[in-house]
């Protein structure tokens, strides 16, 4: 979906939720002050969001000449609508989630994926014998829903297994109790998040923490149907204005800053994000901060935040093929106009290098994070 510069300056697409407010935006710095933006985040503040609050911490976006707030998320707030409708100059999302707003009218474009691999799994207890998605027919299969569950729906149909008929699929709520309570057999988690729980959680049948031994885990990256996930989404419309195209160059730059500063100092990120009210504990943060580092270097090819095409093409053919338990795919059809664009990432990804940034993180090396009781 990436189109020529030509094309960009034309292209028009219509917001969620009525039209967006597309008056000019002033150049970022122009009058000596700060332009003040608002990023919306997907979720609450945890280490899935360390680049963009180390940028803000460190001065990374004010040396851009912007005053970035960051808009804390939750289960009831989707960050495109918020986007689209004019109530956040930027937000970040997962790609498939946003492809389906776009689809219904939202007008949004992938200017940067940060994530360039997938941090989902499906956890099940290691003497299940569930270690591929076809050993999930017959089970007792968690889930979240809200379009999370669709790396999972594609794994399972790749493997043969029709969601609808060969699995009893539970909602899942955001935490593993019902796999610890053997309620479910097999439960999604992220990488960074609720897999960390598990191992934070005490065997009371030897009085220690759980350890990887215990479970077996179904990579979606191995199985061939992982999709992308956290990337910035910018208003398509307001990207038509040269000071908003200006002013998303400098905003990726110096996220682009904050993601290389938390691979480099991941300790120091992790005290960022508890400083600022994550519920979750600084071991628990700690290995979120390392998880999330995995899933964004080494960044592919390019420097972090370009768009892969093999992988945007994977994300679109399962959006658009995998069908969830009553018969509904993400996308009916392809996604049209300027779904994404490596134009300002690239110009970012030009800028940071010549600040002194390692924008592609091919001596990433992550750590051995050693988890406490409860992630405290």
């Amino acid at each position: 979906m990436k189109l020529s510069r030509t094309v960009l300056a034309s292209v028009l697409a219509l917001t969620a939720c009525g039209t967006a407010d597309t008056a000019t935006t002033p150049a970022p710095g122009a009058s000596g002050a700060l332009t003040p933006i608002k990023l919306q985040l997907q979720w609450f503040y945890q280490a899935q969001f360390a680049g963009y609050i180390a940028a803000v911490d460190q001065g990374f976006y004010k040396e851009q000449g912007l005053d970035v707030t960051l808009l804390e998320g939750g289960v009831d707030i989707v960050p495109q609508t918020v986007l689209a409708q004019g109530k956040a100059d930027y937000a970040i999302a997962w790609v498939p989630k946003a492809l389906a707003s776009r689809e219904q009218g939202a007008g949004i474009t992938d200017v940067g994926q940060i994530f360039a691999r997938s941090g989902t799994y499906q956890v099940a207890w290691k003497d299940s014998g569930i270690t591929t998605a076809a050993d999930l027919k017959g089970k007792k299969v968690g889930n979240w829903g809200f379009g999370n569950e669709f790396e999972l729906f594609a794994g399972m149909t790749r493997a043969g297994i029709d969601p609808g008929k060969d699995v009893t699929l539970v909602q899942q709520q955001f935490d593993m109790q019902a796999l610890l309570k053997k309620e479910i057999d097999a439960a999604q988690a992220m990488s960074y998040n609720e897999y960390a729980q598990l191992l934070e959680a005490k065997n009371p049948a030897t009085g220690k923490l759980y350890t990887a031994g215990d479970f077996a885990i179904i990579d979606w990256k191995t199985e061939g149907s992982s999709m992308l996930q956290d990337a910035v989404w910018a208003n398509t419309q307001k990207l038509n204005d040269p000071a908003y195209q200006q002013q998303t160059v400098k905003f990726l730059t110096a996220t682009i800053k904050g993601w290389a500063f938390c691979r480099d100092n991941p300790e120091k990120c992790r005290d960022l994000v508890v400083a600022k009210g994550s519920k979750l504990g600084r071991s628990h943060q700690l290995w979120q901060m390392n998880e999330v580092s995995k899933l964004v270097w080494p960044a592919a090819a390019g420097g972090i935040g370009t768009i892969d095409e093999a992988a945007w093409k994977q994300t679109v053919e399962i959006s658009q093929t995998t069908r969830n338990q009553t018969g509904d795919t993400v996308l009916t059809r392809a996604p049209e106009g300027l779904a994404y664009t490596n134009d300002y990432i690239e110009q970012a990804i030009e800028q940071a290098e010549a600040a002194g940034v390692d924008v592609e993180g091919a001596g990433f090396q992550p750590a051995t994070v050693t988890l406490t009781e409860g992630g405290a």
